[in-house]
């Protein structure tokens, strides 16, 4: 089991190397190795909008093959992004077209990256020298106002597709706009990221009613960006889990907090400012900041070394959920018991209650007890992404 991080640190790599500020942040993406996969795989695409006709839909498949920056092209085959690709007006235009009507059938390369949508307008991405001057991609930056996509609707779902397998998800990390449900057949026959009937609006409506939460709304329910990147863009506070992180480290003060993972079981006290944790190894943590707890990152950064980072991600998902003050042995795996403090992660709280299975990737760390929307199979046959209705 890697990170997410891993799985898709090439893109975040290059791209910050662009200039773009995206940042991929932690959950689980991918398992055992299996039989080795095809070459490519069947991708269907199926439009159920309700709001937009194929003629307004276009698709963009790009990410990393090896160290190269590629997009995949309309007949399925992978070309590297190129500074020859921008047009007059500075953008590429990578867009594949839905079929005139019906499902669109096409070809996944073995690469590992992004499947945007974009609704009503082409994406406009361009392609810039990275520092060590190769070629690289800026993606969407949804959170950003001064992006070019800024004013268009778009979403994207990850993937990973390599002889070992299939590794995806619909994720709402960064943010959420456009409903998407992954259906993978192989092995098995998985489904996940459907909406239920008219959640999209919930979504609005539950975080326009918390008032920390309603600024991260942007437009006429173009889009919900997430409150790490709301902070960056100055509509959440810098300080929002700063009680909830007080409580925590004072809880811990005084007893032990029991945290399970692959590795066995950590044993951990809060003392001298930090919250340091025995048993198949020593591993310790600052006291984390919003940011951390949002970005699962910083104080809670996560490595992939099989100790400090399964600890991390744990302790990252129970102050997300609000479930670490008061359960001393985690992680806590009962839904029930998420998010049912006043400050909890309410942008992440309305993405599980919206989907049909209650799973979403609502934070970095969202797996922690498979609660993220992701599936795989070692002996994939096929790949259907759907825009659900609206």
């Amino acid at each position: 089991m890697i990170s997410r991080r891993k799985l898709l640190g090439g893109i975040a790599a290059s791209a910050a190397a662009a200039g773009t500020g995206l940042a991929f942040a932690g959950g689980r993406a991918s398992g055992a190795p299996g039989a080795k996969a095809a070459a490519s795989l069947p991708l269907t695409v199926v439009n159920k909008t309700g709001q937009y006709d194929n003629g307004s839909v276009w698709l963009y498949i790009v990410g990393n093959e090896g160290d190269r920056q590629v997009h995949v092209t309309p007949d399925g085959n992978i070309a590297p992004v190129a500074l020859s690709d921008n047009g007059s007006d500075g953008f590429t235009d990578y867009a594949i077209p839905l079929a005139g009507s019906g499902e669109t059938k096409l070809n996944l390369p073995q690469m590992s990256g992004r499947i945007y949508v974009a609704l009503g307008s082409k994406l406009k991405l361009k392609v810039v020298e990275d520092g060590a001057g190769k070629a690289a991609l800026q993606y969407p930056a949804g959170w950003v106002s001064g992006d070019p996509n800024y004013d268009i609707m778009h979403d994207c779902a990850e993937f990973t597709y390599n002889s070992s397998g299939m590794f995806c998800n619909t994720t709402m990390v960064d943010m959420f706009s456009v409903p998407l449900s992954i259906h993978l057949t192989g092995a098995q026959d998985q489904t996940t990221g459907t909406l239920k009937d008219g959640a999209r609006a919930k979504v609005f409506s539950d975080l326009a009613g918390v008032d920390a939460f309603k600024k991260l709304i942007v437009g006429d329910n173009l889009r919900v960006i997430a409150p790490g990147h709301g902070m960056g863009a100055g509509v959440f506070a810098e300080d929002y889990f700063a009680s909830y992180i007080d409580q925590v480290w004072d809880a811990y003060g005084s007893k032990d907090l029991k945290v399970t993972t692959n590795a066995g079981t950590f044993t951990g006290r809060v003392s001298g400012g930090k919250f340091s944790f025995t048993g198949p190894a020593s591993v310790s943590f600052d006291k984390p900041s919003t940011k951390d707890v949002l970005f699962c990152d910083g104080a809670l950064a996560a490595p992939n070394d099989g100790t400090t980072g399964p600890v991390a991600a744990i302790l990252g998902a129970g102050f997300n959920r609000s479930t670490l003050h008061n359960a001393d042995a985690q992680p806590t795996t009962d839904p029930a018991a998420f998010y049912g403090e006043d400050v909890t992660n309410h942008y992440a709280k309305a993405m599980h209650a919206a989907t049909v299975d209650g799973k979403a990737y609502g934070f970095a760390f969202d797996d922690v007890a498979e609660f993220a929307s992701y599936i795989q199979d070692t002996a994939p046959k096929g790949i259907t992404l759907t825009l659900t209705p609206f």
